[in-house]
């Protein structure tokens, strides 16, 4: 039954994540995280990472990282299966369709109505990371962070994935002087 959820949830992602992979994100967070309970917020967010440092689509990283750790290589196919042949279908039928009405008003309004909605998407997305980090850090971290992270992409040019290595080895490391602290604690 586990294959069968993993394909429902990816498929529902491939057919409702119009516009790539930022609007497919909460789509899979919704699926993963809230519905089928594969993964922790904390878990997603670190997939979500490590998905936006890898070169290619994050739609199918993250469908093929979440189906091999729910449920191994054949979970991992067909998660990226589910997640890419509705797009495939979708585009042959969309764009056969709308070739033959490109220039009209109507379809050139409903391409441009798309990026405003991929934008409270992530707008959403990010608030609910930033409440959970600030959680997780504290204010005066999650700010540094941010600031931070908006100097060097944007100051400073340097590449997103360096950016988010850095965030996931702080991170890590911050997890790591928790759990000693409760260690300590506890003893």
């Amino acid at each position: 039954m586990t294959y069968w959820h993993l394909f429902l949830a990816f498929f529902r992602v491939g057919i409702l994540g119009y516009g790539g992979g930022p609007s497919s994100i909460p789509l899979v967070k919704n699926e993963v995280v809230d519905k089928y309970k594969w993964m922790t917020d904390d878990e997603f967010s670190d997939v979500l990472a490590l998905g936006n440092a890898l070169p290619g689509p994050i739609a199918t990283k993250m469908a093929g990282y979440i189906g091999w750790q729910v449920k191994g290589v054949f979970g991992m196919i067909i998660a990226i299966i589910a997640s890419v042949v509705p797009t495939i279908l979708l585009m042959i039928v969309l764009l056969t369709f709308l070739n033959s009405f490109k220039d009209k008003p109507w379809v050139l309004g409903m391409t441009k109505a798309v990026v405003p909605v991929v934008g409270v998407m992530l707008g959403v997305l990010t608030v609910d990371f930033l409440k959970k980090v600030n959680t997780s850090f504290g204010v005066k971290l999650t700010i540094g962070l941010v600031v931070a992270s908006i100097i060097l992409l944007v100051l400073l040019n340097i590449h997103p994935a360096i950016v988010i290595g850095v965030v996931i080895v702080i991170s890590l490391l911050s997890k790591k002087e928790k759990q000693e602290v409760k260690e300590v604690k506890a003893s």
